[in-house]
């Protein structure tokens, strides 16, 4: 026994439903922490090289040494697990505009006034005031004129605590960063991922979003705002579909 197709798609779209049903009255979850990469990468901590070599030799108190744990050393984030800041300020703005203007025009005319004497004898059976003296006379002409533009201004101030994930054999660092904040039904979350070069970061320990080489940045939500600017699963679906 075949199943209708109206069946067949009620049956995909009750599905759909289903997992939305279960979140109605409910506050958005927050990710556990537990598993990010992020934690992950603080899990595996390695020990400092500095401090190794300490831990084998008498340390003598001092204001003046340039050990990370010294009030003078230098605290930017150097390997898996540290911790940076990555500052987010983006104010972007872009205008594109294009012309095109074109045209044509032809004209093709062609007359027989004698072939044999033929026009004339074609002339006595053509309606009074046809002749075949011009036979074709043709005209064609075409304009066409297109304009468009672009405008964009985007800006965006953030700022987000990352880790240090993987250190690259060149020494490059790669950090991944997320932030959630819930405020009533509505979840904000904010991803940062990237390289960057140690020697970028400064000595606030912080590093700015145009020095991420491949960074990949989202700033978006999940809650019931967010639900009701989507467009429902049917129209997206008929938004594809439909070629009109």
């Amino acid at each position: 026994m075949r199943k209708s197709p109206v069946i067949l798609i009620a049956a995909l779209l009750a599905a759909g439903g289903c997992g939305r049903l279960a979140d109605v009255g409910q506050e958005p979850e927050f990710t556990p922490p537990q598993a990010t990469a992020e934690a992950t990468a603080m899990m595996t901590y390695g020990i400092q090289p500095e401090l190794a070599v300490t831990t084998h030799r008498a340390v003598t108190p001092s204001l003046w040494t340039g050990d990370r744990g010294s009030l003078l050393g230098d605290r930017r984030a150097v390997q898996r697990g540290d911790i940076l800041t990555v500052v987010i300020e983006i104010d972007d703005s872009a205008s594109i505009s294009n012309s095109t203007d074109r045209s044509r025009s032809g004209s093709e005319s062609m007359s027989v006034p004698n072939l044999l004497g033929l026009p004339q004898r074609a002339d006595e059976s053509l309606p009074l005031g046809a002749t075949m003296s011009a036979a074709v006379d043709l005209n064609s002409s075409s304009t066409f004129g297109g304009d468009g533009s672009v405008r964009r201004n985007e800006q965006l101030e953030l700022r987000i605590a990352a880790t240090i994930t993987d250190v690259m054999p060149n020494g490059v660092l790669s950090i991944h960063g997320s932030q959630e904040v819930r405020v009533n039904y509505e979840m904000r979350e904010l991803l940062v991922s990237g390289f960057v070069r140690p020697e970028d970061i400064s000595r606030q320990n912080e590093i700015t979003y145009d020095k991420l080489a491949s960074a990949r940045i989202s700033y978006g939500g999940r809650g019931q705002i967010s639900d009701a600017q989507q467009p429902r699963y049917g129209q997206q679906i008929t938004d594809i579909i439909l070629p009109f």
